[in-house]
């Protein structure tokens, strides 16, 4: 029996784990953890809203439930952009 070639990855990028500490999410191959101290708005939300990711821009990442969208830059060097908005 031959099966067929496996189709593309529909999914670029999806959340992976939500810890105590932080998420984690998968994007394009590669894991990025995002703290609760560095990302705040993530902390003591509904799972279902962090879930809901979109990419909309390449390396650009919005949850539209939460109205919170970071880029690739700011997720691998928070220290680079400290300003936070207070939750």
């Amino acid at each position: 029996m031959c099966s067929l070639a496996p189709g593309n990855n529909t999914s670029a990028i999806e959340v992976t784990n939500i810890s105590a500490h932080g998420i984690w999410l998968l994007a394009h191959g590669k894991e990025l953890f995002l703290s609760y101290d560095d990302f705040p708005w993530f902390k003591e939300q509904a799972v279902k809203a962090i879930f809901n990711v979109e990419e909309h821009a390449n390396n650009h990442y919005y949850w539209p439930d939460l109205d919170v969208d970071l880029s690739l830059a700011i997720i691998e060097n928070p220290d680079r952009f400290p300003l936070k908005a207070n939750w």
